[in-house]
């Protein structure tokens, strides 16, 4: 994979990975959740909501766009990225706990990703 594609398939992991920060984040800005009437007019106004599935819809545009020219066996594995992008993001953002398994399985995945991409 040239250093293009490479870029490319990164920044539509990272893409994902802030995408699903932002609808994390939208969720916890909910107002009363428990009142449906509410809940749903909170997510029309959710600049969160509306920011996340922007940039889920621009990222897996850009996804769709990087495998017309790489086999989807070399860049999947890339998606496992998000795997460790999004834990790590949510404890550096909002402070969520993050365990020895996390940063365990997150080697074994980068790990994983070096082996088929090499």
């Amino acid at each position: 994979m040239d250093f293009t594609r490479l870029v490319q398939v990164l920044l539509s992991v990272c893409g994902i990975s802030l995408g699903q920060m932002l609808l994390k984040m939208a969720a916890l800005n909910l107002k009363n959740p428990d009142a449906i009437g509410i809940w749903l007019a909170g997510y029309c106004i959710n600049i969160y909501l509306i920011a996340g599935v922007l940039l889920l819809g621009v990222s897996t545009l850009l996804w769709i766009w990087v495998l017309r020219t790489i086999s989807l066996s070399v860049a999947y594995p890339f998606m496992a990225l998000a795997f460790i992008v999004v834990p790590l993001l949510g404890h550096f953002l909002l402070h969520e706990p993050i365990g020895w398994r996390n940063l365990a399985g997150g080697l074994l995945i980068v790990i994983g990703v070096v082996v088929v991409s090499a």
